[in-house]
């Protein structure tokens, strides 16, 4: 694992029992690590948007007697960094941020394990239904596109409302036995209520999401974090598309006809003059 300052904090957190308002703090906190140490509890509680003493609940959650001992505790293992360039523009931090977010994606990577389990399952389940709603549509989408290239069935939910429901049920009555969900902010509510579903369906839920503390985290069988950039209007998502192809190359490792259909694609392709040389 790294010794970024946003790993240093996942670790601090993972094990506690938060509350939907106190993971909607340790998120802010992981987005923010840099500052964290520095950060008074009104300054975190409106980054955060919740009240200053949800604040000084989540603390002690964490088993300190309140903010001001957390934020020492901070101080005391995360160093200060070298600050940021005063000449860089808004997009060069907005580039900046997502090269660290890519940083501490490698980091997590170190250990292979739960990508390797992630596309076994995945690989196995027949048909594979890919979840991904709004902002998450897309990567979502991406996903499916390269998947079905190499697994024999995908079925790609991109579409909220009630026939979401009914395409889940029809893939378990298909076979399906897992699913894999991508949920970035804002949460939609029916994503967490399709993965409730999925579950109750008995579907094993793997899921990219931008922390593990996202509303999702509580449906979840295998839930890998990916952060998002947020220094623009609208998020980045650099890491969690590269999470994705990780996972499609997971998934290639467990299929062992993947090779042999990636190259009769690639012949047919020729065949058809479908791409430009």
């Amino acid at each position: 694992m790294s010794d970024s300052p946003a790993a240093r904090l996942q670790m601090l957190f993972e094990g506690h029992r938060l509350t939907p308002t106190q993971r909607r703090i340790a998120h802010c906190m992981v987005r923010r690590a840099a500052d964290a140490p520095f950060l008074s509890s009104v300054e975190l509680a409106e980054l955060a948007g919740v009240s200053q003493p949800s604040v000084t609940r989540f603390a002690v959650a964490l088993g300190f007697d309140g903010y001001p001992a957390l934020r020492r505790h901070l101080r005391d293992v995360a160093p200060a960094e070298a600050p940021e360039d005063a000449e860089a523009n808004e997009y060069q931090q907005a580039v900046e941020a997502e090269i660290e977010n890519l940083r501490h994606l490698a980091a997590v990577l170190a250990d292979p394990a739960p990508v390797e389990r992630a596309g076994r399952l995945l690989a196995a389940s027949r048909p594979l239904p890919v979840l991904g709603l709004r902002a998450a549509a897309s990567q979502a989408y991406g996903f499916s596109y390269f998947a079905a290239k190499v697994h024999p069935d995908v079925r790609l939910l991109d579409e909220g409302g009630s026939m979401l429901t009914d395409r889940l049920d029809a893939a378990v009555r298909a076979g399906a036995t897992a699913l894999l969900c991508f949920a970035l902010p804002r949460h939609p509510r029916e994503v967490v209520d399709a993965l409730a579903h999925a579950q109750g369906a008995g579907l094993t839920v793997v899921t990219v999401a931008d922390s593990a503390f996202a509303p999702v985290a509580a449906h979840c069988d295998l839930l890998l974090p990916a952060a998002v950039g947020t220094g623009l209007a609208f998020d980045t998502a650099c890491a969690p598309m590269l999470l994705g192809r990780a996972l499609l190359e997971a998934m290639c490792d467990a299929l062992p006809d993947a090779q042999a259909r990636l190259e009769e694609f690639d012949v047919g392709a020729a065949e058809r003059g479908l791409f430009v040389e």
